[in-house]
């Protein structure tokens, strides 16, 4: 006798409703349109909501009225448009990658378009809104064909962000340099591309609607095509689809609604992620959703929600005053880092093998080929460095300034060029050392200080230094130091338990470090909005400036260690006058008198140099003695370099010349 098995009921599936996507489409029209008549409300004049309502039924006076007319409905309407058109930038960008990380941020799409307009600004031609649109779309189509053509299409989703990321990040140091040596041209340029919705009348939106319009058109015409995509590419041709004309259309539209926003309210982060990653949620509930032609409506109403919302948040926050001054882009970009930190949260890691333990080397005399390579690559840039620039010197000039024989000129060229030459080795070097450390310990060849975020939880620490103290020295770099400590310790530590993989550490890194960019720019934005070269001069990796206290912050503080004389100290003015000396209260000491420099704080005066200078002293440089012919020692230095004009560092007796 056989003995079956009762039959199991199946769990009844969701099946999603035909009427779902009405459903869903009216739900977030009337989320947008409560969002938009929340946002015409919010302003810094007293103009409450029957004051709107007068004024959009002409029974308000004229005040009230073109303060709703020329400026809240501007806005509100930039906000639709430039959130829908991200919207359906991203949705389509994603189709076509299939890639669900692909946006018009990790495209560089954003980053071109402003580096276009502000080569135009530089140049001091002055474009009307469709030609700024029209160059926008041409950075922005470039970026993105240079982002598509290294990471592949169909590729995995760190590579492409990462070559996104990279072009991004070189894209930007270009705007910001143009931005540091044209401050005139480029003024409020920085403010502009954070993002902001707001408008002075509705020129700019009349001028940009059609471009949106040709852009939702032209998705919905190859929605059919773009949807064959998700099959592979073989079945897609099988199907007679164009594989390679679709893809170029979808980029190019794409392309288009994001350069249209960009020209309209600057780059608004991370609307272009959010929204497609939203609508695709909607599929339990609504049948068809993620096909094309719906999803591009959807994720327009969506992008246009999230702008609104950063809007109307970041008004009901704030006060109306202070809202003005902050971009809606700062407020979407830290909702965008937060969202890529979850997206990456829950993607499997599907990296490769991981990092050798150790570094195989093939041959040593390979090894030392490139070592010696290396080194005189170095040395030759370092003497390039050192010689080159606006005065140009000799080797012999370097030789007489070591010696402290060379002129007033030559001191002064090297005084200031030496230290910004020993600050870029230091800090290439220490940079060099950190990203192996960070790979070394994590086994991960992608991991990098500025990847992981490191290096902006940094900047944060120095940039809330620099806007809140401006008069600051070495405790800028602590500050800096501190900030980056405590933000490696909360993106290392929660990952020992399970491991460092590679996919999370870089997504996770990368949205950390668009948070910290995003609150860089909101204490810019705050504090000085159009003088931000104050900071990003610092941001941008500048040695201009910098003095031996900068490369040597932390002087040894031992008796035999050597105390840094005055020339040192970063000033640049030196005169045999008196002068109150550094650290000491009521002391001075004199220009060439190093003992009184060296030698504990006292209130007496300084006693008076030998030797009268002639006109040819150099009073900025001590002059070696060399070890006492006697065989001083380190003990008997002191006693015997006591008097004016010598001092002692280093079993070694130094006298001004």
């Amino acid at each position: 006798m056989a003995v079956t098995a009762p039959p199991t009921t199946a769990r009844p599936e969701t099946v999603p409703s035909r009427t779902g996507a009405a459903a869903v489409t009216t739900a977030l029209v009337l989320l947008v349109a409560a969002l938009a008549v929340v946002d015409i409300t919010q302003g810094t004049a007293a103009v409450g909501p029957a004051e709107v309502l007068k004024a959009l039924t002409g029974r308000a006076d004229t005040a009230d009225a073109s303060v709703v007319i020329a400026s809240r409905l501007p806005r509100m309407t930039a906000g639709l448009l430039v959130g829908a058109a991200l919207g359906m930038a991203g949705l389509a960008l994603q189709a076509v990658s299939r890639n669900v990380l692909a946006s018009p941020d990790t495209l560089a799409v954003n980053a071109g378009s402003y580096l276009a307009l502000g080569v135009v600004a530089v140049t001091g031609v002055s474009l009307p809104l469709l030609a700024s649109s029209s160059v926008a779309f041409a950075g922005g189509l470039a970026a993105a064909a240079v982002v598509l053509g290294l990471s592949g299409l169909g590729a995995g989703t760190v590579r492409l962000v990462l070559a996104g990321t990279a072009l991004a990040l070189g894209l930007t140091a270009v705007t910001e340099g143009l931005l540091l040596l044209f401050p005139q041209e480029t003024e409020g340029l920085y403010r502009w591309n954070q993002g902001n919705i707001g408008q002075n009348g509705f020129d700019g939106v009349l001028r940009m609607l059609p471009v949106a319009v040709v852009g939702l058109a032209g998705l919905l015409l190859i929605a059919r095509r773009v949807d064959a995509l998700a099959l592979g590419d073989d079945a897609a041709r099988g199907l007679g689809v164009p594989v390679r004309a679709t893809r170029v259309t979808a980029v190019v539209l794409a392309t288009l609604l994001s350069s249209a926003a960009v020209t309209l309210a600057g780059p608004i982060g991370f609307v272009g992620l959010c929204a497609p990653a939203l609508v695709r949620p909607l599929a339990r509930w609504a049948r068809g959703v993620l096909r094309l032609r719906t999803a591009v409506p959807l994720a327009g109403l969506v992008g246009a929600a999230l702008v609104l919302g950063a809007d109307v948040l970041l008004r009901a926050l704030v006060d109306a005053d202070t809202a003005v001054a902050v971009p809606t882009g700062v407020v979407t970009s830290l909702v965008g880092a937060v969202f890529l930190v979850v997206m990456a949260a829950r993607l499997r890691d599907t990296a490769g093998a991981a990092a050798p333990d150790r570094l195989r080397i093939r041959s040593h005399a390979v090894f030392l080929t490139k070592v010696a390579v290396l080194t005189a690559a170095l040395v030759g840039v370092t003497v390039a460095a050192v010689l080159l620039g606006d005065s140009q010197l000799l080797l012999g000039d370097v030789v007489n300034w070591a010696q402290g024989r060379a002129g007033r000129t030559v001191s002064f060229v090297l005084d200031t060029r030496m230290p910004r030459v020993s600050a870029a080795l230091l800090a290439g070097a220490a940079l060099a050392l950190a990203g192996t450390l960070v790979q070394a310990v994590t086994r991960n060849p992608l991991a990098d200080p500025a990847v992981l975020g490191v290096s902006g939880g940094g900047a944060l620490g120095a940039v809330i230094l620099v806007t809140t103290v401006p008069v600051v020295g070495v405790g800028r770099r602590r500050g800096g130091l501190r900030g980056l400590r405590g933000h490696c310790g909360r993106r290392v530590r929660p990952r020992r338990a399970r491991g460092y993989q590679q996919n999370r550490l870089v997504l996770v890194g990368i949205g950390t470090a668009t948070a910290t960019t995003a609150l860089i720019s909101l204490l810019i934005v705050l504090t000085d909005p159009f003088n931000a070269n104050k900071a990003l001069t610092w941001l941008s990796g500048s040695t201009y400036g910098r003095s031996m206290p900068d490369v040597l912050p932390s002087r040894p503080s031992s008796p035999s260690a050597p105390r840094w004389p005055p020339y040192a100290t970063g000033s640049s003015t030196w005169s045999p006058s008196t002068r109150t000396r550094p650290g000491c209260s009521g002391s001075t000491w004199r220009a060439g008198d190093w003992a009184s420099w060296s030698s504990p704080c006292s209130s007496a005066p300084p006693p008076s140099p030998p030797r009268a200078p002639s006109a040819s002293s150099a009073w900025s440089r001590p002059t070696r003695r060399g070890p006492s012919s006697d065989g001083a020692t380190a003990a008997s230095c002191p006693s015997r370099c006591s008097s004016a004009p010598y001092w002692c560092a280093r079993r070694t007796c130094w006298a001004a010349p």
